[in-house]
């Protein structure tokens, strides 16, 4: 296919000074308090109920029509603000393999400079601006900032590495070790 205009560039010379971020609605969820809610969506072990709970996500009624169609997706991405963190650390220990403290962008561990959700949970059903999920990993009342449905294709890679991970002899979504 040619080029029907000159090359253009958009990026070299434009730095935005801030990012607002529009909550478009929050999170209703069993879980009140950190101790208990799963870390993963996948991950219940030792959770407050031993098992993936179902939750919600209520979207503010200006954003309802953006709903329309997500009930035909099997499981959507959920980016929320985990608004209870209050500080970051640039390492941390995670709750598996050997007690190694890794850089936090190496972890799923909350504590990051932008405390930023990524949650892949299984729709129930859609109501009109209420969206029924399972496995949720989030606490009652957190923001949601985006919503995208999770598409097999683009969104699944089987073969991936895991890093470190992949070097511990542990189940994946087995439980956590507490101390």
């Amino acid at each position: 296919m040619k080029r029907r205009k000159p090359p253009q560039d958009h990026t070299s010379s434009f730095v935005p000074p801030a990012m607002p971020l529009v909550v478009i609605g929050h999170v209703r969820s069993p879980y009140r308090e950190r101790f208990g809610t799963p870390r993963q969506a996948t991950v219940t072990q030792q959770t407050q109920h031993d098992a993936a709970v179902e939750a919600s996500i209520e979207v503010l009624p200006e954003f309802t029509t953006c709903l329309k169609d997500l009930a035909g997706f099997e499981y959507l991405w959920v980016l929320a603000w985990l608004h209870l963190n209050e500080h970051w650390k640039p390492q941390v220990v995670p709750p598996r393999g050997p007690k190694v403290a890794r850089g936090v962008f190496a972890t799923r561990a909350p504590h990051r400079p932008n405390p930023i959700a990524l949650s892949a949970l299984k729709v129930i059903g859609v109501e009109r601006n209420v969206i029924r999920v399972r496995g949720i990993d989030l606490l009652d009342g957190t923001p949601v900032l985006d919503i995208k449905p999770y598409v097999p294709y683009a969104d699944s890679f089987p073969g991936a590495k895991a890093g470190w991970l992949d070097e511990i002899h542990e189940q994946p979504d087995g439980p956590d070790r507490y101390e």
